[in-house]
């Protein structure tokens, strides 16, 4: 066959192929109901627009302007602050990131290598204010490294408050987060790589040089940025830990200056320079690197080739060892500190019982709703890369679902807390509770997105084409082919929507109250009042809540039982 009836024969199968992708098309249910999509878009982008308009409405009525608020030399001081330990933040825990998950990756075959890789997803889905009182069992004026000190003769000891617990705070929660990345992108290195360098020899320091660090190379940039974001728009840990208007983020300023200042005018201008700081940020994510997925499997690879070296299991022991230390330590310190506190007195308080009973139900509508708002979303990817339909809708969809790292909660709380103030509204209980609920569920829609898009993505690359050419219907089709196909990643889903949904203080700690108040509130009541025992004891409480449910759903979907 000469190449021009080669070109010709391609040229009629990439004709026929375009054909098929057409009447394919028209049978596709999603191509042919894009509403889902855009009623999903719409009903992500209701809280922040209504949050917009309350912002702007409460400033256009304030006499307090733009030209007499950003003079202020206290804004520009907050401003610098949160680069500032944002960036320091950022270093020390991509530094320490880096150095575990590398040592992780390199000895991949150790005993209690998978016990580990599990601790590095629990600081993510720990509730901030637990996490906080965790640090402070261990690091606090009466930890235990105080203690410590203090039976040595240093009697002065060491402080949590301010820039270095902050900073503390801030790695005990990233560092595992980038370990876990760096782990995940190593891993999926093709096995032959290390195959081929143990039969060559080659260094250890040539093999980093030569095939580590390229690889790396490509997530630490996108790692760096989702951390100083992260750290950027910290707020229950720089509230508990920032001990002063020293040590005050642009979150904790939006709080205080509706919260005991009341002054609309100066929230929407500290908003606006959050968000334009955390938009430039995030488009900056989206062009140097893609965010990896953080719950991705990771398979066994083949032994490193100087995974038994001394000086390497040295390294990588020393690191693992840390990271062990710094997640295991706060643990244990809440639950010291927790079983020390009268938690049968605490059991029979009745504003514990309510407290209780509200964050379960509002965990569980904060769920809810980002499953639903993901569901559709997902729907705009309506066929793989190249196949069916092709468009922008995917991109929108996944920029709409990441909203919430550009908007804070505090800023979405800031806004619809100053429209309620208006209206009737504003002592309503079911109006507090949905309304934290949704801010909540658009908190968690970014973690659930990413967990649940790539395996939507991989079921329309192996059934889409098989259901559009059964011409099966969307409700036959997600009840006989999606849900199943969706169980194993709905366990990682569900648990980190209820952990973060649980453990919020951002949106409830300005539209709360003392008829409506969640547990994580009610702990930062009773430290507010220094009641230290109680705020251990109902940590302790939380704690086992957030783990219990975690292991709940993960094992319903590892046995399948989440079916339609």
């Amino acid at each position: 066959m000469t190449c021009h009836a080669i070109v010709r024969v391609a040229g009629r199968r990439r004709l026929f192929r375009s054909r098929e992708d057409r009447s394919l098309t028209k049978r596709c249910p999603e191509a042919q109901r894009p509403w889902t999509a855009l009623a999903g878009i719409v009903l992500v982008l209701l809280l922040p627009l209504g949050a917009a308009a309350g912002l702007l409405l409460m400033a256009g009525a304030d006499d307090m302007a733009a030209d007499t608020v950003l003079p202020d030399a206290y804004v520009w001081r907050v401003v610098r602050f949160t680069l500032l330990q944002a960036a320091l933040s950022t270093l020390l825990s991509v530094t320490l990131g880096m150095w575990v998950g590398h040592a992780l990756f390199r000895q991949g075959h150790m005993a209690g290598h998978g016990l580990v890789t599990r601790l590095l997803l629990l600081p993510f889905a720990l509730p901030q204010l637990v996490a906080v009182l965790g640090l402070l069992a261990v690091w606090g004026r009466h930890g235990w490294v105080n203690q410590l000190l203090q039976a040595l003769g240093m009697q002065d000891g060491i402080s949590l408050y301010g820039l270095p617990g902050i900073l503390l705070a801030h790695v005990f929660y990233n560092a595992p987060l980038v370990a876990r990345l760096v782990h995940v992108r190593l891993a999926a290195m093709p096995t032959e790589y290390l195959r081929l360098a143990a039969q060559l020899g080659i260094p250890r320091r040539a093999f980093w040089r030569l095939v580590t660090w390229p690889v790396l190379r490509g997530i630490l940039p996108g790692a760096a940025l989702l951390v100083f974001m992260l750290c950027a728009g910290s707020f229950t840990v720089v509230l508990v830990l920032g001990g002063g208007p020293g040590a005050t983020t642009l979150e904790v300023a939006i709080y205080q200056s509706l919260r005991f200042d009341f002054a609309p005018a100066r929230a929407l201008i500290l908003a606006l320079l959050q968000m334009v700081l955390t938009g430039t940020l995030f488009l900056l994510l989206r062009r140097l690197a893609a965010w990896p997925d953080t719950m991705a499997g990771l398979s066994p690879v083949a032994p490193h080739p100087h995974a038994q070296e001394h000086g390497a299991r040295l390294i990588d022991g020393a690191a693992i060892l840390l990271l062990v230390a710094l997640v295991a330590l706060p643990l244990a310190g809440i639950m010291q500190a927790g079983l020390a506190a009268d938690l049968a007195r605490l059991l029979q308080e009745t504003a514990v019982w309510q407290a209780l009973v509200t964050s379960l139900a509002m965990a569980a509508a904060a769920t809810m709703l980002a499953l639903m708002a993901c569901a559709l979303l997902l729907t705009s990817m309506a066929a793989p890369r190249g196949g069916v339909r092709t468009g922008a809708w995917p991109s929108l969809a996944e920029a709409v679902a990441s909203l919430v790292l550009v908007i804070s909660p505090v800023i979405l709380a800031a806004g619809w807390f100053v429209l309620l103030a208006r209206t009737d509204l504003a002592q309503e209980r079911t109006a507090a509770f949905w309304l934290v609920s949704g801010i909540n569920a658009l908190m968690s829609l970014p973690f659930v997105w990413r967990t649940l898009a790539p395996a939507w993505r991989d079921l329309r690359q192996r059934h889409g084409r098989l259901c559009a050419q059964l011409g099966l219907s969307l409700p036959t089709r997600w009840r006989l082919v999606i849900l199943p196909g969706l169980a194993p990643a709905l366990g990682p889903a569900l648990a980190m929507s209820l952990a973060l949904s649980l453990g919020d203080l951002g949106a409830v700690a300005l539209l709360g109250s003392e008829e409506f108040r969640t547990l994580p509130l009610l702990i930062y009541q009773r430290l507010g009042s220094y009641r230290t025992a109680d705020a251990a004891g109902l940590s302790l409480i939380l704690l086992l809540m957030v783990t219990a449910l975690m292991l709940a759903t993960e094992r319903l979907a590892r046995k399948g039982d989440i079916r339609p």
